[in-house]
């Protein structure tokens, strides 16, 4: 292939700095990329609580319709419980288990009461049959005042979808988190895996037969807050059935996967920080809101080992994967001069995570059905997708320009002014008094640090040219996220292990 001289020198230096490696130390990471979820929990705190400086919240949660919505996760820096970004957090983390919990060793136990944080509150959210609970809290509100989760006194508003107003992403997410999390605890807890696949299914069931997007149920609280789904419904329920088919060997979800995967469009709408819409392939994507790329990484899985027909899944995951790859003709990502993949949107450290598991994963697959993988006129080995991964995890450590860990807590420097209410302000510990709506905001504009480290948490990230201004306004940069924790913790056990 022939490029022009400075062209190549440009893809040369993003090669040298993607495989460019520093030790780090993968097992306290992983230990640490744990314990951020404890951070992250809602409800009444159990006795085994690491990070103490957090007390029980929301704790009424749910009384306005009768039913028990405790527990469950602050998706990041805010107070609301939003289930569909909390339902795709707890499926990243149960594959996280189910592809690498050999490799966590004590942190396995922790791993997985993660999950069941997450699949406890989501088995209420869908306790009433015909109903899911999508969101608990208001937003507005809550956004408005810098208050810490155990003095929340904004309004703890339930919504849900149902048979008139549905919502299939969001329930079928649910389903599949539960699907998944079913196969990570069958080993350990046979009872609660097929509670768990139970609900699964009926969740599922529900999502398909009142089909319908929860923008129009209830997008005027989730769309003002990033999490307007932009990709439709059918990915979800694609990717519900893949996992319901994974937990159950029931052929009929082999054939909804089939049927789904093969009608889906080519595109989507994808809104950009400045707010302009852009239209990106859909096999390239994978998030909390697009599962398409996920779907076909992890179908590959037993289509390559059943032998079965592969058609589009294997095809699709090669394409993703060299939309990724630096030196891969069709590369649609870009990356910073340090080294980090970056695609448009918000919180850019979701898709640094996000992708390099699926690109371990997916070269797990290969590797063991002997595959490489073709880029145009690039041959990639099933190594080059792991070192490419190994290269965004080291980034995230502390292998970059600025020499900093984006990891709250691990290395010597980190982010100090992380966009979180209970890490800015005083612990109940600290400061016993209520702090209200408008107290909060000193805490909010001091340049100090926060008083409490929310150990483990992985803020959004670096600007394209590496920079970084650690600033609590700087929402984009400095707030951390269940989902790009969740794929990270499988990232870190398999670099523990195959360092």
């Amino acid at each position: 292939m022939e490029m022009g001289g400075g062209k190549m020198i440009g893809v040369m230096m993003v090669m040298t700095m993607v495989v460019s490696v520093s030790s780090q130390d993968y097992g306290d990471a992983l230990t640490k990329s744990i314990l951020f979820f404890e951070g992250q929990r809602s409800g009444k705190l159990p006795s085994s609580q690491r990070v103490n400086w957090r007390k029980d919240s929301g704790v009424n949660d749910g009384k306005d319709v009768k039913v028990d919505l405790t527990g469950g996760y602050y998706d990041a820096g805010d107070n609301v419980k939003f289930n569909f970004p909390m339902a795709f957090t707890t499926t990243l983390l149960a594959w996280s288990v189910i592809e690498f919990g050999q490799f966590m060793d004590p942190d396995l136990q922790n791993a997985l009461d993660a999950v069941r944080w997450g699949t406890d509150y989501l088995l209420k959210a869908t306790t009433t049959p015909g109903t899911v609970i999508a969101l608990v809290g208001d937003p507005f509100g809550d956004h408005y005042c810098w208050e810490r989760p155990e003095d929340m006194d904004t309004p703890r508003t339930t919504y849900e979808v149902n048979t008139t107003s549905p919502g299939s992403e969001v329930s079928a997410e649910i389903a599949a988190a539960l699907a998944a999390a079913s196969i990570a605890f069958n080993a350990s807890d046979s009872q609660y895996s097929q509670t768990l696949v139970t609900r699964a299914i009926s969740v599922f069931d529900f999502a398909d037969k009142n089909r319908g997007s929860y923008n129009d149920a209830i997008g005027r609280v989730v769309c003002p807050y990033y999490y307007c789904d932009g990709s439709g419904y059918m990915d979800e329920l694609g990717w519900g059935a893949a996992w319901l088919y994974k937990a159950t060997n029931n052929e009929s979800y082999w054939n909804y996967v089939q049927y789904t995967i093969n009608n889906l469009p080519k595109y989507i709408k994808v809104m950009d920080t400045d707010g302009t819409l852009s239209y990106r392939d859909n096999f390239a994507e994978f998030g909390w809101d697009t599962k398409v790329a996920g779907i076909n990484v992890l179908v590959s899985g037993w289509v390559l080992q059943e032998k079965l027909d592969a058609s589009p899944f294997v095809l699709d995951a090669d394409r993703f994967v060299c939309t990724i790859l630096p030196e891969s003709p069709t590369k649609s990502v870009t990356y910073s001069p340090g080294g980090l993949l970056f695609k448009s949107g918000p919180s850019n450290m979701q898709h640094a995570t996000t992708l390099s598991f699926l690109l371990v994963v997916y070269a797990g697959y290969s590797k063991g059905n002997g595959r490489q993988i073709q880029c145009g006129n690039v041959v990639v080995s099933p190594d080059r997708l792991v070192e490419v991964s190994k290269s965004q995890v080291n980034y995230i450590l502390g292998n970059n320009p600025l020499g900093m860990s984006y990891m709250v807590g691990y290395g010597d420097k980190f982010p100090n002014r992380i966009h979180h209410r209970g890490s800015s302000l005083p612990s109940m510990d600290a400061h016993p008094d209520r702090i209200d709506c408008n107290g909060g905001t000193p805490y909010f504009q001091t340049q100090d640090p926060n008083p409490n480290l929310l150990t483990g948490a992985v803020v959004g990230g670096p600007a394209p040219d590496d920079s970084y201004a650690d600033s609590r306004a700087d929402v984009s940069q400095s707030e951390p996220a269940t989902y790009i924790n969740a794929p990270l913790v499988g990232l870190l056990a398999y670099f523990k292990a195959n360092s």
